[in-house]
């Protein structure tokens, strides 16, 4: 392997003000795992994780049984999505809830929004988002009868004002989109496509899932309507950890969301006749908050608010352009291409790399130690997480890569 791109990784490990946050991560020497590279699908545990899930365990839910309830534990949703508005997505309080899946929440938005917008049937979305999205949008057209425009993204890019420009009008009641692409990582300009879409009279829902930990985000700033986003990525939540949605304080009255819970009752243990909704985003809550499945994001959010989003966002802009720097050292010789932005400005979290036949080379690199992410038809995904992951971490994956194609070659 190239001695001066080793050295390079070493350099900006050792300059690298979050490299000690690294060891606050749970990633014992006995496991087999010496590249993982996979930070966009599934962040890694915090040490500090384990201890809050045993603490609420034996003290909280064993000691407080039913009482946790009034301990705090209603005002989770609503005080961590504060948190998380907070450190990671720009928005003031009041208007973020963590709850429920990507996907119901998703659909509680695009449901409430075309209602909220009678009289307009479009929804404009791309044809290249994340397949939720897109089928979520499906079903909602289905019964609201509302037709979907389309607009087609390249997969190696994303959605750019000038596409939503000519997409949108008169009749349109929502644009949704993903704020960092899911296959490319292209990197929207989030304000500029909401004033376009605003200038139409149209609300917008953004997908923060590729985004939410890895990038600034500015809510409020930008003019967001509505977000989603999941939080086992960069927010190392855990497998399946809840989701959150935003909605912006002044659509609080005017945006309802279909699926009546108690939970987002204005009084939810008055249990009476007839659903009035809770003031606030608290209204966006159905069922039972998941509590066991938020204990982890205490500790998630304590460390992303030491670190700094700021200092986030440039460590993974260092991390991605020494993968691209990689890539054309040393995959590029083997057919392997730059899928995604080149430009730091327009590039989320990760990097897509692509190749005919990348496919076949997932055994072997999960056999190595090396975990990536891929996504058909050819893409191997590079999703270093910032907090986590180190540069020679990615130089001993990608290293790991390049023999592989060079055997097969």
């Amino acid at each position: 392997m190239s001695d001066d791109l080793l050295e390079r990784a070493e350099a900006l490990d050792a300059a690298d003000p979050l490299g000690p946050l690294r060891d606050r991560f749970l990633a014992p020497d006995d496991f087999d795992v010496v590249s993982y590279l996979d930070g966009n699908s599934l962040g890694r545990p915090l040490r500090a994780t384990g201890q809050l899930m045993g603490e609420f365990i034996e003290r909280q839910w064993a000691g407080r049984l039913i009482r946790g309830w009034t301990d705090g534990w209603l005002d989770w949703p609503q005080r961590l999505g504060d948190r998380l508005g907070a450190v990671a997505l720009g928005a003031a309080p009041g208007q973020i809830v963590v709850a429920d899946s990507t996907t119901v929440l998703l659909y509680k938005l695009v449901r409430a929004a075309v209602d909220a917008r009678p009289g307009r049937r479009r929804i404009v979305l791309d044809t290249d988002n994340f397949p939720t999205d897109r089928y979520v949008c499906e079903a909602v057209a289905a019964e609201r009868g509302a037709e979907l425009v389309w607009i087609d993204t390249d997969p190696a890019a994303g959605i750019t004002p000038e596409q939503v420009a000519a997409a949108v009008d008169e009749d349109t009641a929502l644009v949704l989109f993903s704020h960092v692409a899911y296959r490319s990582g292209w990197l929207a300009d989030a304000a500029e496509i909401n004033r376009i879409a605003h200038a139409a009279g149209a609300l917008t829902l953004w997908d923060l899932c590729h985004s939410a930990g890895s990038v600034e985000v500015e809510l409020d700033a930008w003019g967001v309507d509505l977000a989603v986003g999941c939080t086992y990525k960069y927010l190392n939540g855990g497998p399946g950890a809840p989701a959150f949605g935003y909605l912006r304080a002044d659509l609080h009255e005017e945006v309802r969301q279909p699926i009546w819970g108690w939970m987002g009752h204005r009084a939810s243990f008055e249990m009476g006749p007839g659903h009035e909704p809770a003031p606030g985003a608290r209204a966006l809550l159905s069922g039972t908050p998941p509590i066991l499945g938020m204990v982890p994001l205490h500790a998630s959010l304590d460390l992303l608010a030491e670190a700094g989003i700021d200092a986030v966002r440039e460590k993974s802009l260092l991390l991605t352009d020494y993968v691209i720097e990689l890539a054309d050292r040393w995959l590029a010789p083997y057919g392997v291409e730059v899928a995604g932005p080149r430009e730091p400005a327009r590039r989320g979290g990760h990097v897509t790399l692509r190749r005919p036949g990348f496919e076949e080379l997932l055994e072997p690199l999960w056999d190595r130690g090396v975990i990536p992410d891929y996504r058909r038809p050819d893409g191997l995904r590079i999703g270093p997480a910032p907090l986590s992951t180190g540069f020679a971490e990615v130089h001993r994956g990608l290293g790991i890569v390049r023999e592989l194609l060079e055997k097969r070659s």
